[in-house]
């Protein structure tokens, strides 16, 4: 078989070290909740491979990359259907898992961050998620309130996941190398089924405040509500950043309640 160019266009770095791979692989541990878990972007197979070793767990694998769908196609006969060629971001996991499931991937940086949202659409369906990011991107989904990586992706995640930073991965361990670090994390669906407010509006107020992050949420809320609407309670005071996902909960509430 011959090997798989990356493309610079589909953000293709190809991880290249096995000890690494199969410590991702490894750090799918929730396995008491799902069978099924889906790769997203296998490139030539080095997840795939320590993925298939796994007797806990019914593999499928889903890659936009013609060149790799033939690859793993030659490379792995026994998927069969289970080796999908298509857009992640467009598949409809009703029609492929009748229940729970997990994903993993060295995901592509260039759609990290719809990617994630798309879990987020389906949280209830994905119930663990370990995967490689860009650091920053992963340090963003992992932040506590009160710092400056935290964000509107921050609280969104950490509303439905447990999130663990695992570790950091250089950029020899590609080919070809990123230019930055990347990081693997693991995401964990928590209890919450549904959070206690308005969640269309938790969304809306969640986004505004970080949408100038600079100012008190008096100033950047006046989008969601008008300014003469609030009332002295200490939340319109604070910045988005200062608050926890519980904050924007009972803020939520809150300005449900003025409106």
């Amino acid at each position: 078989m011959s090997l798989v160019k990356a493309k610079k266009h589909l953000g293709q770095h190809f991880l290249t070290d096995k000890g690494i791979a199969n410590r991702i692989v490894e750090s799918l541990v929730s396995t008491d909740k799902y069978n099924q878990v889906l790769e997203v972007g296998p490139g030539m197979g080095i997840l795939s491979d320590f993925l298939l070793q796994r007797e806990d767990l019914e593999t499928y694998l889903i890659d936009i990359d013609t060149e790799s769908f033939h690859f793993l196609k030659e490379k792995y006969p026994q998927l069969g259907d289970r080796l999908i060629n298509g857009d992640f971001l467009k598949l409809d996991f009703d029609a492929i898992f009748p229940g729970k499931f997990a994903i993993i991937g060295n995901f592509p940086y260039n759609i990290s961050s719809q990617i994630l949202f798309k879990i987020l659409d389906n949280r209830n369906n994905v119930v663990e998620m370990v995967g490689m990011f860009q650091k920053e991107v992963a340090q963003r989904c992992a932040s506590p309130s009160g710092t400056k990586e935290y964000g509107i992706l921050s609280v969104f995640l950490q509303a439905y996941y447990k999130i663990e930073y695992l570790f950091t991965v250089k950029p020899g361990t590609f080919n070809p190398p990123p230019k930055v670090n990347s990081a693997v994390i693991r995401l964990t669906r928590n209890e919450v089924e549904q959070l206690d407010c308005d969640e269309k509006l938790f969304w809306r107020v969640v986004k505004a405040g970080f949408n100038q992050r600079r100012k008190t949420l008096r100033n950047a809320l006046s989008a969601v509500m008008p300014r003469d609407k609030m009332d002295d309670h200490i939340y319109f005071e604070k910045r988005a950043e200062q608050l926890t996902v519980a904050d924007f909960v009972a803020l939520t509430k809150h300005v449900g309640a003025l409106m």
